[in-house]
């Protein structure tokens, strides 16, 4: 199939060519994961979302604890916050942290 059969590019097409020209004419190389950092990056992702459902455990069981305490109840949704975005954050760090290495 020749380009002109090609059908039209999407606009997220489009703005993916713009992105990646820009990166390599930053000298911004991109190279395929290994497999070994497929495997790092699967188990970081596995031990996360173990953490997140470990957190969400605890957290109903300290919303059935509160009894309709708003001020506990508030609190509880604070703390989960806290630790939902620091666990995910943690994920995000450690696997740019993976791809980073050669």
């Amino acid at each position: 199939m020749s380009e002109d059969d090609a059908p039209p590019k999407s606009a997220y097409e489009l703005a993916m060519e713009r992105l990646t020209a820009a990166d390599r004419e930053k000298g911004i190389e991109t190279r395929p994961l290994t497999d070994a950092q497929k495997e790092e990056i699967a188990a970081l992702r596995q031990k996360a979302k173990a953490g997140l459902a470990e957190l969400e455990i605890l957290r109903t069981e300290s919303i059935a604890e509160a009894a309709g305490d708003v001020q506990k109840l508030a609190q509880i949704e604070e703390h989960y916050e806290v630790d939902r975005k620091r666990i995910e954050s943690r994920l995000e760090d450690d696997v740019a942290r993976i791809k980073a290495r050669d």
